[in-house]
């Protein structure tokens, strides 16, 4: 679902990743999977009377509390609270469950900013740490527009011609205070809009903008196949396909009127299911909050630091607990 390009170091690769031309060409939007589902935190068994290593993965994304687990406790303790007053987003020495939810958030989606990162000079041609809507267009159709004449293909001209619109389209979207000029977390959005609450109509509208091919504001059964399943001329349909049908039937088409609107493409691509990032946060308030006021001062979460990162403490103390039966 994901428009996302290289950079501008390379036109034609650009170029290359926006056809969306028929017979194996790329197309523009990757679509390996449609559904975005918010993945657990930890691979690990939340079983606290264990070990807190799920709540130091969720806590700390599971590289960083590697990390951690190397340090002794006084470490540990202070990188803790350095990573505290990150988290206190209003500087009013509390910890909200709303705060701490946002920084699991963040940690868990960290892969996406250091993409970001990885990307980000090649669109800011200026280099004052934003990127306008201009430089975007620049960096990315800038081969294009200043060479129409490699690009008399029918079908090359129609990929433009709709993939300008539809990128200035997000940008305007992703860019929360309207100067088309965005900021990291605004490009970010506008790379990654299914992991933005506010990005989340243009997932659907670009999804459906992909799907509908008769262009009536709905995806029927058949565009939804299609989607998926390259279908051959009296070829038999697979099992798996089949399957799809019916789900269509029974899972996508809620209100039984046969085709998708937008509100059921958003629960098919966007499922709320189980907030793993509020259960979390509610937990560790929960668990550190000793006088009860549904917020954690700093204190707090020191007090109970182990619950929250890792050491090499820790770590020998819960070896210590297994049950060694090769030796």
């Amino acid at each position: 679902m994901v428009t996302m390009y290289p950079g501008a170091g390379s036109p034609r690769l650009v170029y290359f990743l926006l056809l969306y031309v028929a017979g194996g060409c790329p197309k523009p939007t990757l679509r390996n999977e449609r559904v975005h589902q918010d993945p657990e935190l930890s691979d690990q068994v939340h079983e606290d009377a264990e070990n807190f290593q799920y709540d130091h993965e969720a806590f700390l994304g599971k590289e960083e509390a590697k990390t951690f687990d190397q340090l002794s406790p006084e470490e540990s303790v202070e990188k803790l609270g350095k990573i505290i007053e990150r988290i206190d987003d209003n500087q009013d020495r509390y910890v909200t469950v709303e705060e701490l939810k946002a920084w699991i958030i963040r940690v868990q989606k960290r892969y996406i900013y250091e993409n970001v990162a990885k990307v980000w000079r090649d669109y800011d041609l200026n280099k004052d740490n934003k990127i306008s809507w201009e430089e975007y267009k620049q960096a990315t159709y800038g081969y294009y527009l200043e060479n129409p004449e490699e690009f008399q293909d029918a079908a090359e001209q129609l990929s433009f011609k709709k993939m300008l619109p539809r990128d200035e389209r997000r940008f305007h979207a992703a860019d929360l205070d309207g100067d088309m000029v965005a900021t990291r977390e605004e490009f970010t959005a506008f790379l990654h809009p299914e992991e933005f609450d506010h990005m989340k109509e243009i997932v659907v509208y670009e999804t459906l903008e992909d799907i509908d091919k008769n262009e009536d504001g709905f995806v029927d059964e058949d565009e939804y196949i299609d989607d998926m399943f390259a279908r051959e001329e009296g070829a038999t349909e697979p099992e798996w396909v089949k399957t799809e049908r019916e789900q269509f039937s029974d899972f996508r088409d809620l209100n039984k009127d046969g085709k998708m609107d937008k509100a059921e493409i958003r629960h098919w691509i966007l499922p709320e299911d189980y907030d793993h990032a509020q259960a979390e946060a509610r937990h560790l308030v929960y668990e550190s909050d000793k006088d009860k006021d549904k917020r954690l001062s700093k204190q707090e979460i020191l007090d109970n630091w182990n619950m929250f990162v890792g050491s090499q403490a820790t770590n020998y103390g819960e070896d210590l607990t297994r049950d060694h039966t090769e030796l």
